[in-house]
C-alpha cells in the first residue's frame, strides 16, 4: 500500500511538473553566457587590435629612444631624431626622481603589462592623466573600461573635428607611457606614446556592438516570452488538472496535492487537523424531482457555502456525486463538533423552498507532534484518513436526517470484525462450526410444545461463541446468507428425520430464508429436494420469511408461498409489525402462520392499547385461517393475556431460551412442560449462553 501512494505521489509530481518553463530558463542562461562570451570576445579583439596593431609600433620608437640614450649616455642625440621618431619623455631613477624630461609629464597612477604574442616578455605600460579608461586587472593586466572609454572616445572625436575645422575627424590619438629599464636597471626611460585608433575601425566595433546588443536583447525577449508563456500554460494545466467539472471548483486530486502540502509545513505541529466526509442525503432523489443540471447547481452552491466557511489552511474540494472531502484545524473535538454543527444547520437551508439534510463522517487527525508525524517522511495517508471518514459517516446511512459521525476504536474493532467474519465464513461453513439452536414455541393454555425456531450461532475455534446479531446482518450484506439458508434447511431436516428415527414426537420447526433467496425461481424446488434427500416429512419444516421480503418482487413470492404449500410445508411471516406492516401483504400472501414481533410485547401494555393491537391482530389472523406466534414474551401475565385472545403458541424467554439440539431433544421427551419444570442443567446452559451472547462485540 505505501508503495503505492508513493507511486501516485510520484505521478502526481511528474504531472505537475514544470516541464517547459525550466528548459527555458536554462535557455535563457545559455543565451547569457554567450553574449558575455560575445562581449569579451569583442573585448579582447579591440585590446588586441589596440596593444598588437598600435601599441607595439609605439613601443618600438620608444625602445629606439631608450637604446640611444643607454648607448650614448646622454638625451642630447635625440635631437637628430626625426620629428614622426621623436617623443616626449622621463628619465628617472628607482626612487622615481626625475634626472631628465622632455614635454609635460602627464604620467597617471595605473600601470599594467602588456604581454608581446609569446606570452614569454611585456612591456609595462603606464596610462595618461588624460584617460581614464586604462586600468589594471587583478593579475596585473592591461584591462579597458569599455564604458569610460566610449565617453572619452566621443568627446575626443567631436574636439578633433573641432581643432581640424571638418564635419568628422578620421583618426583619434589617445596618450600611454612606455617604460623601459636602461642602465642596468640603475635608471627607468619613460616614453610617451600616441596609439592611433581609426574612427572607421572604432565605429565598425561600436557598430557590430550595437547590433549585438540588439540581437540579444531580442533573444532576451523571445527566451522571457516563451518562459512567461511555458509558465502561464503549466498554471492553465494545472488549474484544469485541479477542475472539478461539476462545482467548478477544485477536484479530489488538488484536495490530495494541497492537503499534503499543507501537512508536510511546520504549522502542522501546532495546529490539529481533521478529515470530513460531507454527504448530500438524498441528492439523486432531488435530482429525479428537479433534474440533474439542477442538482449540480446545488451541488455548486453547496461547495460555494463550504468553502466560504474555511479559514486558512483549510481545504475543501468535491470528491464524487454528493460527497465533498474538507480539511479542518481544531482545538478540540467539542469546538470541532460544533462547528462542523454550525456549517451544516446553514447547509440545511441552503436553498429557501427545501430542507436538505447531510451526513459528516469526522476524522481527527491530531498535530504532529500528537501522532508523531514530526518527520517529512511520515506523511498523513489522507486517502485512508479520507475513507475513514466515510466509514463514519456510513454509520449515518440508515437516517434521513443531517448527522456527524466520528471515527474511533469502535468503529475500526467493528470494520476488522466484518472483515475477520467474511474471511472465516467459507471455513466455518466448510467444518460446520454453524451450529444449530431451538428456540420451543408452546401453547399458552396448554403449556404444549406446538413447535420451535431454529437459530444460527457461530461456535469458532478461535473467536469462541458468537451470536446471530454478530454474523447475520454480515451474510446478509455480502450474501452469503444464501449459504446459510440452505446449511440451516438441510441441518434441521437432519436432526427431525433423527429424531422421528428415534420415536420422538416431533412438532414443525421454522427456519428463516432471506429476501435474497426469492430472487432465484427455483427456491421452492431446491427446498423440496434438499428436504426429500435427508427423507424428513415436508410438514415438520417451516419456511419463515421476513415481513420486509412482502416488498420486493411481489408476483415472485406468491409464486414461491404457493409452490412450498403445495409441497406440503408450511410458510410464516416474521416481524408482523416490526416495519411497515400492509395489510395487503396478508391480503395477497397465502400463509399459514403469522408472527407478532416482539415489540408489541415490550414496555406498558396496561394502557389497554397495545392489548386492543395484539387482540385484533389475533382475530384478523384466524379469519384469514392462519395460526398466530407471539414472539419476545418474557411475563407470565402477558401469556395469560394472549390465551384468553386466543393466540396459537408462544416462543419466549417465559418459557425457555434458545438452546442446543441435545437440551432440545430433552424438551420435546416432555411435550407438555411448564416454565417452573425447566431442567436444571437446561436453565444452567441457557444462563451461560445467555452471558456468552451479551458480551459479543456487537
Amino acid at each position: 500500500m505505501a508503495k503505492t501512494k508513493n507511486f501516485k505521489r510520484k505521478q502526481l509530481s511528474k504531472i505537475l511538473r514544470k516541464k517547459n518553463t525550466w528548459i527555458g530558463i536554462v535557455f535563457f542562461l545559455i543565451i547569457c553566457v554567450v553574449a558575455f562570451a560575445l562581449w569579451s570576445g569583442l573585448v579582447g579583439a579591440f585590446l588586441y587590435y589596440i596593444t598588437q596593431s598600435k601599441v607595439m609600433g609605439e613601443y618600438k620608437v620608444i625602445s629606439y629612444m631608450a637604446d640611444i640614450y643607454e648607448k650614448t649616455g646622454s638625451e642630447d642625440n635625440f635631437d637628430g631624431l626625426p620629428d614622426d621618431e621623436l617623443r616626449d619623455y622621463i628619465i628617472t631613477d628607482n626612487e622615481g626622481n626625475i634626472l631628465h624630461q622632455r614635454g609635460e609629464d602627464t604620467r597617471g597612477f595605473v600601470t599594467a603589462k602588456i604581454f608581446f604574442t609569446d606570452q614569454e616578455k611585456a612591456m609595462i605600460v603606464t596610462a595618461d592623466q588624460s584617460t581614464g579608461f586604462i586600468r589594471a586587472d587583478e593579475e596585473g593586466e592591461l584591462d579597458v573600461d569599455i564604458k569610460q572609454f566610449i565617453q572619452w572616445f566621443l568627446i575626443e572625436e567631436q574636439q578633433e573635428r573641432v581643432n581640424n575645422n571638418t564635419s568628422s575627424a578620421q583618426n583619434i590619438y589617445f596618450p600611454i607611457w612606455i617604460q623601459k629599464s636602461v642602465n642596468d636597471g640603475k635608471e627607468i626611460f619613460y616614453g610617451k606614446a600616441y596609439t592611433e585608433v581609426r574612427l572607421s575601425d572604432a565605429f565598425f566595433l561600436m557598430l557590430f556592438a550595437m547590433v549585438l546588443l540588439v540581437l540579444f536583447i531580442a533573444v532576451v525577449i523571445l527566451v522571457l516570452v516563451n518562459v512567461i508563456g511555458n509558465a502561464v500554460s503549466h498554471k492553465r494545466m494545472v488549474n484544469i488538472f485541479f477542475l472539478d467539472m461539476v462545482t467548478k471548483g477544485h477536484n479530489w486530486m488538488w484536495f490530495i496535492f494541497r492537503g499534503e502540502q499543507i501537512l508536510l509545513r511546520r504549522k502542522y505541529a501546532r495546529n490539529r487537523y481533521a478529515i470530513l466526509d460531507l454527504a448530500f442525503v438524498k441528492y439523486r432523489n432531488y435530482c429525479v424531482c428537479h433534474s440533474v443540471e439542477q442538482g449540480e447547481k446545488m451541488l455548486c452552491r453547496v461547495n460555494e457555502l463550504v468553502s466560504a466557511e474555511l479559514m486558512k489552511d483549510e481545504i475543501c474540494s468535491h470528491y464524487a456525486s454528493a460527497n465533498f472531502a474538507i480539511m479542518l484545524r481544531y482545538t478540540d473535538e467539542e469546538q470541532l463538533r460544533t462547528r462542523i454543527k454550525s456549517i451544516v444547520e446553514k447547509l440545511e437551508v441552503i436553498d429557501a423552498t427545501h430542507k436538505f439534510a447531510f451526513h459528516v463522517g469526522v476524522v481527527p487527525l491530531g498535530s504532529a507532534v500528537e501522532t508523531g508525524r514530526r518527520n517529512k517522511k511520515q506523511l498523513v495517508d489522507l486517502e485512508k484518513e479520507y475513507n475513514n471518514a466515510c466509514a463514519a459517516r456510513a454509520t449515518l446511512a440508515d437516517s434521513d436526517d443531517s448527522g456527524i459521525a466520528f471515527f474511533g476504536s469502535e468503529l475500526v474493532d467493528e470494520q476488522k470484525w466484518i472483515d475477520i467474519v467474511q474471511e472465516c465464513q467459507e471455513t466455518a461453513l466448510k467444518n460446520e462450526e454453524f451450529v444449530v439452536y431451538y428456540q420451543p414455541k408452546y401453547d399458552p393454555r396448554t403449556d404444549e410444545l406446538k413447535g420451535a425456531e431454529a437459530l444460527i450461532r457461530w461456535d469458532s475455534p478461535q473467536y469462541g461463541f458468537k451470536a446471530p446479531g454478530t454474523i447475520i446482518p454480515i451474510f446478509e450484506k455480502n450474501g452469503f446468507i444464501v449459504k446459510i439458508d440452505h446449511y440451516m434447511i438441510s441441518h434441521v431436516a437432519r436432526d427431525q428425520k433423527r429424531w422421528l428415527d428415534q420415536g420422538l414426537k416431533c412438532v414443525p420447526v421454522s427456519v428463516n430464508v432471506s429476501r435474497a433467496h426469492f430472487i432465484e425461481d427455483d427456491l421452492a424446488e431446491q427446498i423440496r429436494d434438499m428436504v426429500d434427500e435427508i427423507g424428513t416429512p415436508h410438514d415438520l419444516i417451516e419456511i419463515e420469511l421476513t415481513e420486509s421480503a412482502f416488498f420486493d418482487d411481489k408476483k415472485a413470492m406468491i409464486s414461491t408461498i404457493t409452490k412450498l404449500r403445495e409441497y406440503g410445508f408450511h410458510v410464516s411471516m416474521d416481524d408482523f409489525g416490526a416495519g411497515y406492516s400492509s395489510l395487503n401483504s396478508l391480503k395477497d400472501m397465502p400463509l399459514d402462520v403469522l408472527k407478532l414481533d416482539a415489540d408489541f410485547f415490550r414496555g406498558d401494555m396496561d394502557n389497554g392499547r397495545g392489548e386492543i393491537v395484539v387482540s385484533e391482530a389475533i382475530k384478523l389472523a384466524k379469519k384469514l385461517q392462519m395460526e398466530t406466534v407471539a414472539e419476545g414474551v418474557e411475563d407470565r401475565g402477558q401469556v395469560e393475556f394472549l390465551a384468553q385472545q386466543g393466540c396459537d403458541m408462544i416462543q419466549g424467554f417465559v418459557y425457555a431460551e434458545p438452546m442446543p439440539g441435545n437440551l432440545y431433544e430433552k424438551r420435546m421427551s416432555s411435550d407438555h412442560l411448564s416454565p417452573t419444570d425447566v431442567l436444571s442443567e437446561d436453565k444452567t446452559y441457557e444462563e451461560k449462553t445467555d452471558n456468552e451472547i451479551k458480551t459479543d462485540p456487537v
